[in-house]
């Protein structure tokens, strides 16, 4: 993994300062195993927090998190990485190596709340079907090392090196990614507020942690420091690798199979069903004016409102949402929507493929309508009785979610 050591600005950061190495988020493992493999300057010590993997051959110490819903573990490397934030001298670097699902990975609940609280939130945010800055806009105020906290606990200098899989509102916002630790951050305590009392969320949304942003918003609790805070001054955020990295490989390959190439540049957000319809007339739309075989790529992050009790992704979702426009036929398309890091939500899939035959065959096998398991949030089994789940396993990387439309050279 190349991890920009070879950039003069970046170079000129680290060249003669200790450093303390933090990792977190899904790609926290291959991160700080690829910067300690070519650093040989002083270290001050190394934690990395991640979901898979871990930091053999270094002296790091490695703590299994949760994500999306953090974990004693969580808490323990959050706990440990403020530590040793503390201990930098102002000569010191800290670098901090940050990727998607660090929120969950690096996790210091504010006085007043515990651990049980913030699971409880995460949990009301993601069946509420919140999208990632609205989730990470509570995370960062029931926190103590999120939305800039980590920078103030910090004497030393602050490098970021960030994998960024956020695509909205500001693409690449570094006060979203991970919840920006070391950023400042533009939302408020009545911001978090206003996220909570979404009527998808309020009924499940803990008291405690409710109780905890009404005392924000009074200012009995320290507002995180916003952008231009001259405390964060010392402080540098460098984007390393986004989505736009994942559709230029998708389209070098696609170009390379002998395809025609286009890419929708708007990102495919909002909720999964609702988005899923919309781009599927899209990509017929687009489809028309390319010659065939012709390649549709786009990417995103849709969300997805959990009222049923079944499993499956945001991914999944979106591709089960379009398999009845795709049985009417005409398209000649197929379609697989996709996690970068593997994991599309709480299961061992990356996403699912779905074209004009999914819906025939589902027939045929007597599994039942894809209405059906939209109503109980259940794709995973919809696709898994099809054998039609897209399975890589984790990638070591996390830049959000892909879509890849391909359409034969049949006219529809």
């Amino acid at each position: 993994m190349n991890i920009a050591l070879d950039d003069p600005e970046i170079r000129s950061v680290l060249h003669g300062r200790r450093v303390t190495l933090v990792a977190a988020g899904k790609v926290a493992a291959p991160m700080a195993t690829a910067f300690l493999g070519r650093w040989d300057g002083e270290m001050a010590g190394a934690v990395a927090a991640g979901t898979v993997g871990s930091v053999s051959g270094f002296r790091c110490d490695w703590f299994a998190a949760g994500h999306p819903i953090p974990t004693e573990g969580s808490e323990a490397a959050g706990r440990q990485v403020l530590e040793l934030a503390g201990r930098t001298s102002p000569e010191d670097v800290l670098l901090l190596l940050l990727s998607g699902g660090a929120s969950a990975c690096l996790a210091v609940p504010i006085d007043g709340v515990t651990l049980e609280d913030k699971v409880a939130a995460t949990r009301a945010l993601l069946r509420g079907g919140v999208a990632i800055d609205g989730i990470n806009c509570v995370r960062k105020h029931l926190s103590a090392i999120k939305g800039g906290r980590l920078a103030l606990a910090t004497p030393g200098m602050l490098l970021t090196l960030a994998i960024s899989d956020v695509v909205g509102p500001i693409p690449d916002d570094p006060a979203v990614i991970g919840s920006g630790p070391t950023a400042g951050d533009p939302t408020t305590f009545g911001d978090a507020i206003a996220v909570a009392e979404q009527p998808s969320v309020r009924l499940n949304f803990p008291a405690t942690a409710m109780r905890a942003l009404e005392r924000g918003r009074r200012r009995e609790l320290t507002e995180t420091p916003a952008p231009g805070d001259p405390r964060l001054v010392k402080s540098k955020v460098r984007v390393i690798g986004n989505g736009a990295v994942a559709v230029k490989a998708a389209e070098k390959a696609a170009a390379a199979l002998g395809y025609a190439v286009t890419t929708i540049d708007a990102p495919v957000v909002g909720d999964a069903r609702t988005a899923a319809i919309r781009h599927f007339h899209t990509i017929v739309r687009v489809a028309k004016t390319l010659s065939r075989p012709a390649c549709v790529i786009s990417s995103g992050e849709t969300t997805v409102e959990v009222t049923g009790s079944g499993r499956g992704g945001r991914n999944q979702e979106f591709a089960l949402a379009m398999v009845e426009d795709l049985a009417c036929g005409g398209t000649n398309l197929v379609l697989a929507s996709v996690g970068t890091d593997g994991v599309d939500g709480p299961t061992d899939a990356a996403g699912a493929v779905v074209d004009e035959t999914t819906l025939a065959r589902a027939v045929q096998e007597g599994i039942g309508t894809p209405a059906t398991y939209l109503a109980s949030n259940d794709s995973y089994a919809f696709f898994d009785k099809l054998d039609d789940l897209v399975r890589t396993g984790p990638t070591d990387t996390n830049v959000g979610d892909l879509q890849v439309a391909l359409i034969s050279d049949a006219q529809g």
